[in-house]
């Protein structure tokens, strides 16, 4: 595991608390990432310096505990620019790397389908791109963040802009193409009258236990960050017997980078689909306000802020009785996914936001018609079905829209 220093600025705009807290975020980024912290270094400065980001001082200061310390790398906790990165590791003498290269690493490592892996390497290839354009190295030898991960972006091609941007072209087709795919499988879901609700909230607040919980179905969650990136559906009952389509999405953070946004933007457009957003929030994080915020901020980015949110504050197994007195409101909805906790009432509430009014019907659908049948099992929550002489009687629920399908279906 290498060892790194963690380096912090404090501008005019942010408090001490906010710089330790970001900091301490970033510490959990980098041992997901498989590296230590050994230090964390915070300067106060009105606004980043052109050449080096923090002051010339205090770069000093760093190459020295980098050599006392013997730390393998130098985290900032911001995004640098290229030729901050290279005149720091000039100076320091060792690799030094930023939250958006730790971010795309552990992207880069975690995406499982086709999907996610060209949308982590596009992001990847536009963050190279201006490295190399004004290094002039080729991308063979842009290393990765920290730890022993190789992400997508250190294959060896060509460094040619030309090249590069023919890349990243090609890398949007093949996403578009999927998209495509996905598309066909959305209007799918359309026509079977199943409402979406979309999960979406921080990185770790617990979206996939939530999902799992819900579904019971076995769902892959862990307790770090990014644990999950690609998009997973499933279906889900609620109590008044109707079925959902319920999408866990990939986690936000705090200055998450523009270029993931835009690569996921597919991905997160999953949620412009929905009737409803299942807002989960940390509720044992103390920083849980502004991480609210975070997440609304890039709802807002994508478009989906119109969309209806029920806010749900997870993790209630980790609160004592004291604490859980602050969410013992009628409108908060506090539940622990771990533990199944608060998930009727959650259930009911989804019920009231996305089931449209359905209404009881009946129809005879003639054996020649037979094979329509299964149309209106997708189409409808199906009560009952008796087969008479000449055909065969259903009774259903269905939507006023679904009814008008049926009715042209069996003309």
């Amino acid at each position: 595991m290498e060892k790194v220093i963690l380096v912090g600025l404090q501008t005019k705009d942010k408090t001490r608390e906010d710089t330790e807290k970001s900091l301490n975020e970033l510490e959990s980024l980098c041992l997901t990432d498989g590296a230590e912290t050994i230090e964390k270094i915070i300067q106060k400065k009105d606004v980043p310096d052109a050449a080096y980001f923090i002051g010339y001082g205090k770069v000093l200061e760093i190459k020295e505990k980098v050599e006392n310390l013997k730390a393998d790398a130098v985290v900032f906790d911001d995004a640098l620019k290229p030729v901050q990165q290279r005149n720091l590791e000039k100076l320091i003498d060792k690799k030094v790397v930023d939250r958006t290269r730790i971010i795309l690493d552990i992207f880069a490592y975690r995406a499982r389908t086709k999907e996610g892996k060209l949308q982590v390497e596009r992001a990847e290839m536009t963050y190279h791109a201006a490295r190399l354009a004004s290094q002039g190295v080729h991308l063979d030898s842009q290393t990765g963040g920290i730890g022993t991960r190789r992400g997508p972006g250190e294959r060896k091609i060509e460094t040619d802009k030309r090249k590069i941007r023919d890349r990243i072209a090609e890398l949007d087709r093949e996403i578009e193409k999927i998209k495509e795919r996905r598309e066909i499988q959305r209007n799918l879901r359309d026509n079977s009258d199943l409402p979406e609700v979309a999960i979406a909230g921080y990185t770790n607040a617990g979206k996939s236990t939530l999902l799992a919980t819900l579904s019971k179905s076995k769902v892959y969650a862990d307790d770090k960050l990014f644990a999950t990136l690609d998009p997973l559906t499933r279906k889900i009952k609620l109590p008044g017997g109707r079925d959902v389509l319920l999408t866990d999405t990939v986690g936000f953070i705090n200055k998450l980078p523009h270029d993931l946004v835009a690569a996921f933007r597919s991905t997160m457009e999953e949620i412009l689909r929905a009737k409803c957003i299942l807002h989960v929030v940390d509720a044992s994080n103390p920083d849980r306000k502004k991480q609210i915020q975070t997440v609304l901020d890039v709802l807002k980015d994508i478009g989906a802020d119109k969309i209806p949110a029920i806010t749900v504050f997870n993790k209630a197994d980790k609160l004592d009785e004291q604490e859980k007195l602050i969410f013992n409101t009628r409108d908060v909805f506090l539940i622990s996914a771990k533990n199944s906790s608060g998930i009727e009432r959650l259930l009911n509430e989804i019920e009231k936001k996305v089931v449209p009014l359905h209404s009881a019907r009946k129809i005879n659908v003639s054996y020649e018609n037979q094979d329509k049948t299964g149309a209106i099992y997708k189409l409808a929550n199906v009560k009952s079905e008796k087969y008479n002489k000449k055909s065969i009687s259903l009774t259903f629920e269905c939507s006023d829209e679904n009814w008008e399908k049926i009715k042209n279906l069996i003309k």
